[in-house]
């Protein structure tokens, strides 16, 4: 007999199939087309918006100065989008879509105008942090918009298509960046967002249906918020913070981290009191209560599969060009093949879910590319080729499309009536999960590269090395610099003696076995976290998925009680 939380799921299942969708009988082909291109153009502009910056930032400190404070246009974005996530999935289920999402284009496009008028650091900082704010209702809200227009049966493929715009954006984000950057100006890669943008939001005003929830008093709850963020801003401070300006086990970042998790815990019983009383927490923990072998198991999975595949992407660009010695334009080139096949596989998967209404197939074969494109890279040693990299770049791509595609569409089904809640915590667990894994793999390869480039020396090379050069090599990433430094090293090279240029070379070697060393215990991170995935994944219970909508008179808050579109 199965538990009575998974019976509640599938009576509310067949409570809610028997109706026909509202979309399909108020909304016109023609409006629904026009509805998802706007939604697709927002969704790939806030995707380019996060990839874009990082080409850039170098020359934008070249011209705003303050080195220390650069990383900060990247910190405060991450800040605000993440913190807002949960919050404007739950204000558009209890405000509705289409007011919440267009208020949010309408902030982060505010934020990218400012941001490319900015005359100061602070400045530029600030306004990063206005168009995080933004940002944090796009990605949640039109996930939720595409669940309102369309049953779950349907969606599957249309999930498959927001999935590729991801992995598109991440394609074209760095190479536009640096085009940008280096024919016009560093302004224009937030300038641009500006037409952009506008095109989208005047498409939605027109077009989009309003998707109202069901008539009844909103009630905002301001003290969950205030929990959420001095829990969650805590936590992403010390992840980002940890290994580069303080070590791991400092004051501050054990200091960060306890008040994180105290503000979570109070946010927990606080959230658990308010549902007692029948009222709208900004969190509801009864989610994972009602439907943990669905949205339970789907958070978990989303969390530990965007830690071990976007931890391994972000640094196969250094190991592509540190290790391999591959020299690129860009280092957004390097990842096109694992790019292109994650959009093959977020579609693919998106449209035999649609195909065949089974999903926990999908999930398994999605872990297991996960898993073997993870092991392929843990396989990876200085003796590669760029023929192995591209092997493993093709198999972890599709199954990170794949991850990407399906468990939205999984978790809508079974939480119709908290959809866009439910969809905004997936999106808030996917970006936690990658900001962790970046901060957790880049302190293991800080922490091991120095070992492994003490072990890679020959005993009489490490005996005689000049100071300056065991100086210049402690930062591995000399192999990727412009060459003046590595140059003077090779002139210098010739005083300890005849055998300076086999020396010079010999140390070159010995730097880049180091960091293929500790690039693989960084791998081998996310292999570990690949296999709780597949682990995970077994536990997942699959639903049928509704083809018909949600009945208007639903008790839940997400979905729509009239879809005529507003004028």
């Amino acid at each position: 007999m199965q538990p009575s939380s998974e019976s509640g799921v599938q009576r509310q299942l067949e409570a809610v199939s028997l109706p026909a969708s509202l979309a399909a009988e108020h909304v016109s082909l023609r409006q629904t087309l026009a509805t998802m291109s706007g939604l697709l153009l927002v969704l790939f502009l806030t995707t380019l918006d996060q990839t874009i910056v990082a080409t850039a930032l170098p020359r934008i400190g070249a011209d705003l100065g303050g080195f220390a404070t650069i990383p900060w246009i990247t910190t405060g974005y991450l800040l605000a989008s993440t913190v807002t996530i949960p919050i404007y999935g739950k204000l558009s289920d209890l405000m509705g879509r289409k007011p919440i999402l267009l208020a949010s284009i309408g902030l982060f496009l505010i934020g990218s105008a400012l941001s490319g008028l900015a005359q100061s650091l602070p400045q530029l900082i600030a306004f990063r942090t206005l168009q995080g704010l933004g940002a944090g209702g796009l990605q949640p809200v039109v996930s939720a918009a595409v669940g309102d227009l369309f049953a779950p049966r349907e969606r599957g493929k249309w999930m498959g298509i927001t999935g590729g715009m991801y992995a598109l954006g991440s394609i074209i984000g760095p190479l536009a960046g640096g085009w940008l950057t280096d024919r016009f100006a560093w302004r224009w890669i937030f300038l641009l967002n500006v037409p952009v943008g506008l095109a989208a939001l005047l498409v939605l005003v027109m077009m989009m249906p309003r998707l109202k929830p069901p008539a009844r008093t909103v009630s905002i709850d301001y003290a969950g918020v205030l929990l959420l963020a001095l829990g969650t801003v805590p936590l992403l401070l010390a992840f980002s913070w940890a290994g580069n300006q303080y070590p791991w086990l400092s004051p501050q970042i054990i200091g960060l981290l306890s008040v994180g998790l105290l503000f979570l815990c109070l946010l927990m019983i606080y959230a658990r009191y308010q549902e007692q009383r029948e009222r709208e927490p900004i969190v509801e923990p009864s989610l994972f209560a009602a439907s943990w072998r669905v949205f339970g198991i789907a958070s978990l999975v989303t969390f530990t599969l965007n830690m071990a595949l976007l931890g391994s992407a972000y640094f196969i660009p250094l190991f592509a060009q540190g290790v391999i010695g591959i020299s690129a334009t860009s280092s957004g080139l390097i990842t096109i093949p694992l790019a292109l096949t994650a959009i093959g596989g977020a579609v693919l998967s998106g449209l035999l879910l649609s195909w065949t209404g089974r999903y926990l197939w999908l999930a398994l074969g999605g872990a297991l590319c996960a898993l073997a494109g993870s092991l392929c890279l843990l396989g990876l040693s200085a003796a590669s080729h760029w023929s192995d990299l591209l092997i493993a770049m093709l198999v972890l791509g599709f199954g990170m499309g794949t991850g990407q595609a399906i468990y939205t569409t999984i978790v809508q089904n079974a939480l119709p009536q908290k959809l866009g809640q439910a969809t905004a915590a997936l999106a808030f667990f996917r970006q936690l999960g990658g900001t962790l894994s970046i901060a957790i793999l880049g302190g293991v390869l800080a922490a091991s590269y120095t070992p492994a480039l003490q072990a890679a020396l020959p005993a009489a090379l490490r005996s005689h090395l000049p100071a300056s050069a065991s100086v210049i090599f402690t930062n591995p990433l000399v192999l990727l610099s412009s060459g003046n430094t590595l140059t003077r090293l090779k002139a210098d090279l010739p005083s300890i003696g005849p055998q300076g240029a086999a020396a010079y070379q010999a140390l070159v070697q010995a730097v880049r076995q180091a960091l293929a060393a500790s690039l693989h215990q960084a791998f081998l991170i996310s292999f570990v976290l690949s296999a709780l995935t597949l682990i995970a994944v077994c536990f997942l219970q699959e639903l049928p998925l509704r083809s018909k909508g949600v009945p208007a008179s639903g008790a839940g808050g997400g979905q729509m009680s009239e879809t005529e579109p507003e004028r």
